[in-house]
């Protein structure tokens, strides 16, 4: 339920379409598309979802700044008050006349933020050097740009400049990294690309800038344009261990008296991992952020990001680690497309009046588009199905219409 598309980088250049493709051959019951800072792809993917019988849900993912946290990492790391926050169950991707600022502003900020990453990442590694729209924006369909597209750019550059051991020495040199070392990755896409990221564009690297709170939107910002587009605000969490994930109830509380009503994880990173200790430290937080959800009425989002080499494309609900979160994952997806379904139908989404006419409290909305998205069918079928739904209904009554 969390896969960029080339909108905003997927490791293994799937579009809109060819994830909704993805879910149809592999047999998955629900998928969902999030991209950064746009909403580029949104109306292909449910388009796709819709062709190919599949159920899907949208979303959108940025940073933004939380001043009551500002002296606290959250999970951004070593980046105190900023914290990556998403948007969750688009019904479409047009924006209103009214929030169109908010999100033209993203788009200017992360461009901004990259071209003065690239201009020092330039300096150091000249003569390996990349141009903004040459080179970077060719990756993209729609000009959105992430440094994930640049770290593609320039060890394309690298590799047309140096062949061979020049490769190798021009990478040891630059990464300040022993030539046996880079020797053992330089094929190895994704470990490479992690090392030049983490040496290069992260916290530390050259091209590396500590965020300033002016070029981030707040959260209440950011949730004017989730609101605006009729969608759900949704948290995100890292792995329980910075400052400010170890006060997570103190912060979500914070985040949904702005509006928050989901939570998204990663659960792959907190246990997918190869020292036992930390494993099972993780593992921990997991399994306790889960609980703190459910205690707060949050259903949960989650998903792979395939945005990195070697992103898994789906998670492994066997593993003894998330076995027992099956459910609460599965209920998360399902309250999602049916609040999704809902909203493409008829507009009595969750954030509908008719939504908080008739379910005034998080649980009851939470429980009644749960049920729905169990109950509808993908596709042309549940959209014909839920089409019947009428404001004068009930809950129960729109639920009657499903089989």
């Amino acid at each position: 339920m969390h896969c960029h598309t080339f909108f905003s980088f997927n490791a293994y250049g799937h579009s809109p379409t060819s994830l909704a493709w993805l879910a149809r051959k592999l047999g998955l019951k629900l998928i969902g598309m999030v991209d950064f800072d746009v909403l580029d792809g949104v109306d292909e993917f449910l388009e796709a979802c819709e062709i190919a019988d599949v159920r899907g849900s949208t979303a959108i993912e940025t940073r933004v700044y939380v001043p009551e946290f500002a002296t606290r990492e959250i999970n951004s790391p070593g980046e105190p008050g900023i914290f990556y926050h998403m948007g969750i169950g688009f019904a479409s991707g047009r924006i209103p006349d009214t929030a169109a600022p908010i999100a033209r502003a993203m788009r200017e900020r992360a461009t901004q933020r990259n071209r003065a990453m690239l201009a020092k990442i330039n300096a150091y590694l000249d003569p390996v050097m990349i141009d903004y729209e040459a080179e970077v924006l060719p990756l993209t369909p729609a000009g959105n740009a992430t440094e994930r597209h640049m770290l593609v750019a320039y060890m394309q550059a690298a590799r047309r400049q140096h062949q061979g051991q020049a490769l190798i020495q021009f990478w040891s040199s630059k990464l300040d990294t022993a030539p046996d070392k880079i020797a053992a990755i330089v094929n190895d896409a994704p470990a490479l690309s992690n090392l030049i990221r983490a040496k290069l564009m992260k916290k530390g690297g050259v091209g590396y800038a500590q965020p300033n709170p002016a070029n981030f939107p707040t959260v209440e910002e950011y949730h004017q344009l989730i609101l605006a587009c009729h969608a759900l605000p949704c948290a995100t969490w890292l792995d329980g261990l910075s400052a400010g994930e170890q006060a997570e109830e103190e912060l979500l509380n914070l985040l949904i008296g702005k509006g928050v009503v989901a939570l998204n994880i990663i659960p792959d990173r907190n246990w997918n991992i190869s020292d036992p200790a930390t494993r099972q430290t993780k593992a921990r937080e997991l399994h306790k952020v889960v609980e703190l959800a459910q205690q707060l009425d949050l259903p949960l989002n989650i998903g792979t990001e395939m945005n990195a080499f070697g992103n898994k494309l789906v998670d492994d609900f066997d593993a003894p680690e998330l076995a027992p979160l099956r459910q609460d994952f599965m209920d998360g997806a399902f309250f999602i497309y049916g609040h999704v379904m809902m909203q493409r139908a008829n507009g009595l989404g969750y954030q509908s009046a008719w939504a908080k006419a008739h379910l005034p409290t998080r649980r009851e909305r939470n429980a009644f588009y749960l049920q729905v998205g169990r109950r509808t069918p993908p596709g042309r079928r549940g959209l014909a199905q839920l089409g019947a739904a009428r404001p004068e209904m009930t809950p129960d009554d729109i639920v009657k219409l499903l089989w």
